[in-house]
């Protein structure tokens, strides 16, 4: 019997260093175990056992079914008036109904032969036994597995062995003899397949597959570890920046939060490294500063600022000028006419490229500023008074013979003193009136200050303040030709405007 446990101690030493050192195929184990057997035959009392020695060799087809090729070293069949010595040799198919991370339960079945030789025969044996022979042998059983390590694992196992005859215990009867068999081991692997040793969520198998480093956790020293990048973000785990935008894919996925496998996350024409680091542009948003310009157009084609909506501050974003209203992104006031872009297109709808919307000699901000309209050329002519003190002769307003009646061949002359008004209005004026020096004196200078009364009516009549003009007739006196003719007469006879305010 020492014999026998030498040798199986034997047996399992070499069996755990072939496996450490040998066993480099993808799914090929190796163990070994001591336990009892405990006997099944026809003699009475025949419950007592014997020691039993197993080593096999096991190979994994699928993550539930292994097969296994075994031997089993001078199983002990012991009862109370014999002795048996077998040695069983079987394969057989295990299966494996689920598997945990440290443990898993397995059922087997198999076929074999079993040699063995009766030492000790019973008080009354059958005659024509074989003492010595080989049988076939059915083992059945289930075992549980314990993770001592990545490569080495507790086997406990419980089985039956059903040989194919009755001589094992040196009597024949009904039934043929059988034994029970109980085992503790050491189950050992070369290389773990399904383990996972750098812990990053992949096994060895998938780690292979991949090409990825099997004890290091982030192969390509991205920052994430190779199940993240395979399970969760789909990134490549053998490049640190798989869609080779120059950021790594960590950087991506935890610091920037863009796409790790797509070079220009938010399809602008720049890469997202070019908008992190170059450019300090959202590389999430196409158009960063929202002015409806991408950005790779702000910096490569206008070549405006893509962190600034309106870089002329003119109340029109970039986008609008370049797009919509052809303006100068870069310039307030792009047709110079001291009104902003943006103030003529939304707030007096004129031309920001043309200073003169209404072509009518007045450009746009000079006719806001004086409050007459942009948009109409009628109002832009206005009398040359913009002193104090400057006068004009108000050359096209006539009166009926002796009246101080305005004719309608007035009305053009007296439309410009009321549009000068309006577009000055702060200014107070002075009209006066003059008369030539013929007939009566006296009658002359009531003529002439009706006659500058008529001018101020008309023009309070058509919306003017009346305070901001005074009314005075002259008479003949500061004529400004001679009253010896015709024509100087003409001349003299006159309404003057005259600024004093």
């Amino acid at each position: 019997m020492k014999q026998y446990v030498l040798i199986g101690i034997v047996v399992w030493a070499m069996l755990t260093v072939t496996a450490s050192a040998q066993f480099k195929a993808e799914n090929l184990g190796g163990g070994a175990g001591y336990g009892r057997t405990f006997s099944r035959t026809d003699q009475d009392g025949d419950n007592a056992g014997g020691s039993y020695f197993r080593a096999f060799l096991r190979h994994s087809f699928s993550d539930h079914f292994e097969g296994e090729i075994g031997a089993g070293i001078a199983a002990q069949l012991e009862g109370e008036n014999y002795q048996t010595t077998t040695h069983p040799l079987d394969v057989r198919l295990l299966y494996r109904p689920f598997i945990r991370e440290n443990w898993s339960p397995y059922l087997y079945a198999g076929v074999g032969a079993l040699w063995y030789k009766i030492n000790k025969l019973p008080s009354n044996p059958s005659k024509g036994i074989d003492t010595k022979a080989w049988t076939g042998v059915v083992p059945v059983g289930l075992g549980l597995q314990f993770k001592l390590s990545d490569n080495t694992s507790l086997e406990l196992t419980g089985g039956y062995h059903y040989s194919f005859n009755d001589d094992l215990d040196g009597v024949v009867a009904a039934a043929n003899d059988a034994f029970f068999n109980f085992r503790a081991g050491l189950t050992m692997t070369g290389f773990n397949w399904n383990a996972d040793p750098d812990g990053d969520g992949l096994t060895n198998r998938q780690e292979k597959k991949l090409g990825t480093k099997m004890k290091v956790a982030d192969t390509d020293g991205d920052g994430l570890n190779d199940g993240d990048e395979v399970n969760k973000y789909q990134t490549n785990p053998l490049l640190a920046d798989s869609d080779n935008d120059e950021l790594n894919d960590r950087e991506e996925v935890m610091v920037h939060k863009t796409n790790p496998n797509k070079a220009d996350s938010d399809d602008d024409g720049l890469t997202d490294k070019q908008e992190v680091v170059t450019y300090a542009t959202n590389p999430l948003k196409a158009d960063t500063d929202e002015d409806g310009l991408s950005d790779r157009d702000e910096l490569m084609t206008y070549k405006s600022d893509p962190l600034n909506r309106d870089m002329d501050n003119d109340g029109l974003s970039d986008g609008a000028e370049v797009l919509e209203n052809k303006t100068d992104f870069s310039k307030a006031d792009t047709d110079g006419d001291n009104l902003t872009d943006g103030d003529e297109v939304m707030k007096y709808g004129t031309d920001p490229l043309n200073p003169d919307t209404d072509n009518g000699t007045v450009t746009d901000g000079e006719e806001v500023a004086r409050g007459t309209n942009p948009l109409a050329k009628e109002d832009d002519v206005v009398l040359e008074v913009k002193e104090v003190g400057a006068k004009i002769v108000l050359e096209g307003i006539e009166f009926e013979t002796g009246k101080a009646d305005i004719t309608p061949q007035s009305e053009e002359i007296l439309q410009k003193v009321l549009a000068t008004l309006k577009a000055y209005p702060d200014m107070v004026v002075e009209i006066r009136g003059y008369t030539d020096n013929t007939g009566n004196r006296n009658f002359n200078y009531t003529l002439s200050q009706r006659r500058a009364d008529a001018v101020k009516h008309y023009l309070v009549q058509h919306g003017v303040d009346a305070s901001r003009i005074r009314s005075k007739g002259y008479g003949p006196e500061n004529p400004i030709a001679t009253n010896a003719t015709r024509e100087g007469r003409a001349r003299n006879r006159r309404i003057e405007f005259v600024r004093v305010k």
